[in-house]
């Protein structure tokens, strides 16, 4: 085991907690305590992010089995394992709240370098429950079902939509996080975000088209939306034809630009195993699955 990895991270997540995090779960009775309060609030998200980080287990099974075998000297109050899955669950505020830290840290100590503040990359990432034509019963009040083009096939889950800036020549970092239900329409779940975006040029694929948007955009926020080109229904064919060469040259630039966004989703994944939420049984347990894993992508960019 890594003792001053942990050490370092313990003491991070401290600072975090003292200065910010503690406020975003309060408890104000007795009765609303955790069966074990032993062990602290800080002290649980540590054994969280440090087998995430840097002994690659992710489901919390796996955790619990690793910090009870290898970490019982650090830990001595560690609780059983269902008092220690229900304690991460109640934090699912706090793993949301760290993020802005983490990411306001980053940009300050200018981690990440040659960031484009002025050209955004949006898209949308299927995170699943159960797939096939299976009806999932987990977090049905921010899941459903739905069909996923890109992958050719029905699930059950939610979608999340994500702005990152672009960064040259590496992948973009992460400026916006919103969480749906998988049959939402990309153009409407990101609507809000788009309306607060003043002079910037935004990347996005063909789903986040829409003609009347773009104008309104262009002449109150000076923002436009770039996106392949998509056929005009009822257009003649000779008129597709006489654009063909333009429309596809300017898809492929699109395309191109938007491209890190797609490889910064397959990071996240093969790092954390994000899209894969099969084993998640509650709707917080599903939120501290998918924050805790855009964490600790950014406790990888932090070299923690």
């Amino acid at each position: 085991m890594k003792a001053l990895e942990l050490i370092k991270l313990y003491l991070y997540l401290c600072e975090c907690y003292s200065t910010e995090l503690c406020w975003y779960f309060q408890r104000f009775s007795p009765n609303t305590s955790p069966n074990n309060q032993k062990i602290t609030d800080e002290e649980v998200l540590c054994i969280y992010f440090y087998c995430r980080i840097h002994e690659n287990r992710h489901s919390k099974k796996d955790i619990y089995d690793f910090a009870n075998r290898y970490m019982q000297s650090w830990f001595p109050n560690l609780p059983n394992y269902a008092n220690f899955n229900v304690r991460l669950n109640q934090l699912q505020a706090i793993i949301l709240g760290i993020l802005p830290i983490l990411l306001e840290f980053i940009e300050k100590q200018h981690i990440v370098k040659n960031i484009q503040e002025d050209i955004l990359l949006i898209d949308a990432f299927p995170i699943m429950l159960c797939s096939g034509k299976r009806n999932g019963k987990v977090a049905t009040e921010i899941a459903d079902k739905t069909y996923c083009a890109s992958k050719n096939a029905w699930y059950y889950g939610v979608k999340m939509h994500t702005v990152a800036k672009r960064v040259t020549k590496k992948l973009p970092l992460i400026d916006f996080i919103s969480i749906t239900k998988a049959s939402e329409n990309d153009l409407i779940a990101v609507k809000p975000i788009l309306h607060k975006l003043v002079n910037k040029s935004i990347f996005a694929d063909k789903a986040y088209s829409d003609i009347a948007l773009n104008i309104q955009l262009m002449k109150e926020q000076n923002t436009y939306i770039y996106t392949p080109i998509k056929l005009v229904k009822g257009e003649s064919d000779q008129r597709r034809q006489f654009k063909k060469a333009a429309d596809d040259l300017f898809s492929t630039a699109v395309s191109t630009v938007r491209q890190p966004i797609e490889a910064l989703f397959n990071w996240i994944n093969e790092l954390t195993g994000l899209q894969n939420a099969a084993k998640i049984r509650a709707t917080n347990g599903l939120l501290v699955h998918i924050f805790g894993a855009i964490a600790v992508c950014l406790f990888k960019i932090m070299n923690f």
